[in-house]
């Protein structure tokens, strides 16, 4: 199973067990958390996120 596969099934945990509790307020942690940490990136970091994402033609 890969690392990708993994985290979603984590999120959707996550998602499942926090919607019953707070409603709203769960959907919000589980879309900014993430999106928090990648604003908290340098530049740089961001940039080779992508890349590593996009599985860069020809390496």
């Amino acid at each position: 199973m890969s690392t990708r596969t993994k985290v979603v099934i984590a999120g959707v945990a996550v998602a499942l067990l926090l919607s019953p509790l707070l409603g709203w307020y769960s959907l919000l942690v589980v879309l900014g958390v993430p999106a928090l940490a990648y604003l908290m990136l340098d530049p740089s970091q961001r940039r080779r996120l992508r890349r590593v994402s996009r599985k860069e033609i020809g390496r």
